[in-house]
């Protein structure tokens, strides 16, 4: 978690501090969506560490508190907003290292969660932005 924030920092994002019981608990703890993606996945691949990062970041400093709940439905509308938020970073992250592939795949996953009933509304064209945003960037390379 360190190395991620510290790369984090030096794109000029100011993470908040994320101890390691808190990226636990976040991680293992339920998700509303029945997400399949483990903390093995993310402790392997250091785009997912910087989407989580910024998602717990982002969720602490709104006040919301880090642990096994924090996902589930007792929080959705800033879980989402967070998610969108991490997603953003994790994709510019992906392109500052030349991952084409992983770009062009979480665009891809992106899709799917336009799909998503619970996904708040606000979100729908933010989303639909970001997908055209980072697909036209990878069409270029």
């Amino acid at each position: 978690m360190k190395e991620a924030t510290a790369k984090l920092r030096e794109s000029g994002y100011e993470s908040q501090s994320i101890s390691p019981r808190e990226f636990y608990d976040y991680m293992t703890g339920e998700t509303p969506t029945g997400d399949t993606i483990s903390i093995t996945d993310v402790l392997g691949n250091e785009f997912l560490m910087i989407h989580e990062a910024v998602e717990i970041s982002e969720l602490k400093k709104l006040g919301v508190p880090i642990n096994k709940q924090t996902v589930t439905l007792t929080f959705p509308v800033p879980s989402y907003d967070t998610h969108y938020k991490a997603t953003e970073h994790e994709l510019d992250y992906a392109l500052t290292k030349k991952n084409y592939d992983w770009v062009k795949t979480r665009i891809a996953q992106a899709k799917y969660w336009l799909e998503d009933e619970n996904l708040p509304q606000h979100l729908i064209p933010q989303y639909k932005t970001l997908i055209q945003k980072f697909s036209k960037t990878v069409e270029k390379e």
